[in-house]
């Protein structure tokens, strides 16, 4: 499960920023928390701000540090230079490493794991561990220089082996250490999703189980699809454009399972006129279906399988074409039918906003300063009453996360 995720010198991110899912001491929604041994963690986590705020590059910095951690150690990164980009926007941070950590539970035990690099090199790495409250060291390291802790005896005889451009952790996964390989599980239940998709290789793989189609309709149902049914048809890689087949090898050379997505054809009722169902229409699902149907689709395998397999998603502009009610519903249904499954998300929503779905130390803002530096805060260090009304102070200004719009600067003496 996610505890915190913490980011320094990363696109936006010029100081440290961390992300935090240990609740607070609020009794409010007590469905949208879980308790464990150590902690008692939140279900979900909204993430506002205005546009360029850095609300993506915080996800564009877990899917970094998370694909490398996957994919570092893999001999087709040998000699590659490691693409991190620093905050570019000062000459004190433009050259120095960026730092990426997570705190996560993982079989009845906290791990801290990050770790510091450049273009170059990982600069440091570091694990430790801990079953109730004291921590212990697994792993340490400077460059080369490699300590390891008592408990981390799988990684004594791999020291010489690991290469400057990749992370330790994952060269012992690969000769198979037991610590290591749960930690990398845990990487790979971490789900990031990012940019708009028409649909998603994780909503395929899921609706391969046919008992997983029914509720998978359900959701679409409930949504107000019209949808009656849907059939997957394989695409021939060999008529697959010629770029496709260039991005395919790319992604296998990195190690990474790819599959052309397979082609998706919906079926609708069709009509007489007597408004008795008379038949179904095909619709090809990419040019007929709208874009919230495409949207909605591309999620609700994803959110299905992180809630089934207890898993943590995050999801880039979760609501876009999709209507209100629409996300408000699937938020509902990830906080109420969920045990120990996280969704992290960031949205312009602002209705969201709102002591009915989320309590306040759920609701994050990710501000810009005036030098180009994104930060990332809380509503709960605000100390404000549960039953404000969020979304009107939000857009009033109250939290900041905002956009300056200069409207006396564009209409002048027009305005009102």
């Amino acid at each position: 499960m996610f505890v915190k995720f913490s980011v320094q010198n990363f696109l936006s991110f010029k100081d440290l920023n961390s992300l935090e899912l240990i609740a607070s001491n609020i009794t409010q929604h007590e469905e949208n928390t879980i308790d464990t041994k150590q902690y008692k963690l939140l279900k979900s986590a909204a993430i506002f701000g205005a546009n360029a705020s850095g609300k993506s590059n915080l996800f564009k910095a877990m899917q970094f540090a998370r694909d490398f951690v996957l994919f570092s150690s893999k001999e087709s990164q040998a000699n590659e230079k490691i693409h991190v980009t620093p905050f570019l926007l000062s000459t004190k941070t433009e050259s120095e490493p960026s730092l990426f950590e997570f705190v996560f539970l993982k079989n009845n035990t906290k791990y801290r794991y990050g770790f510091r690099l450049n273009n170059s090199i990982v600069v440091d790495e570091w694990l430790f561990a801990a079953s109730k409250v004291k921590e212990s060291l697994l792993f340490e390291r400077h460059e080369q220089d490699i300590k390891v802790g008592a408990k981390f005896k799988e990684g004594s005889k791999i020291i010489e082996l690991t290469r400057k451009n990749a992370l330790f952790l994952s060269v012992v996964a690969q000769f198979n250490g037991k610590i290591a390989e749960s930690i990398i599980e845990w990487f790979y239940g971490l789900r990031i999703i990012t940019g708009l998709q028409t649909y998603n290789p994780v909503t395929i793989e899921y609706l391969k189980a046919l008992e997983n189609k029914k509720e998978f309709m359900t959701i679409l149902n409930i949504a107000d699809s019209s949808i009656q049914d849907f059939q997957f048809k394989e695409r021939d890689i060999e008529k697959a454009p010629k770029y496709i087949k260039e991005e395919i090898e790319r992604i296998k050379a990195l190690g990474a399972k790819y599959e052309l997505m397979p082609e998706i054809k919906t079926y609708h009722n069709k009509y007489n006129d007597k408004n008795n169902v008379a038949g179904t229409v095909e619709f090809d699902f990419n040019k007929n279906e709208s874009k919230g149907t495409q949207h909605l689709f591309s999620l609700t395998g994803p959110i299905l399988d992180t809630i089934e397999n207890s898993n943590i998603l995050v999801i880039d502009e979760f609501e876009c074409n999709l209507h209100p009610l629409i996300s408000r519903f699937l938020i509902k249904l990830f906080h109420l039918k969920n045990k120990n499954a996280q969704f992290i998300f960031n949205t312009h929503d602002a209705k969201l906003l709102n002591n009915k779905y989320f309590r306040r130390d759920q609701i994050y803002f990710v501000d810009k300063d005036q030098f180009g530096g994104s930060s990332l805060y809380s509503l709960y260090d605000y100390n404000i009453r549960y039953d404000r009304t969020f979304d009107k102070d939000y857009l009033e200004g109250k939290y900041k996360a905002i956009p300056f719009i200069d409207e006396y600067g564009i209409f002048g003496n027009e305005i009102d």
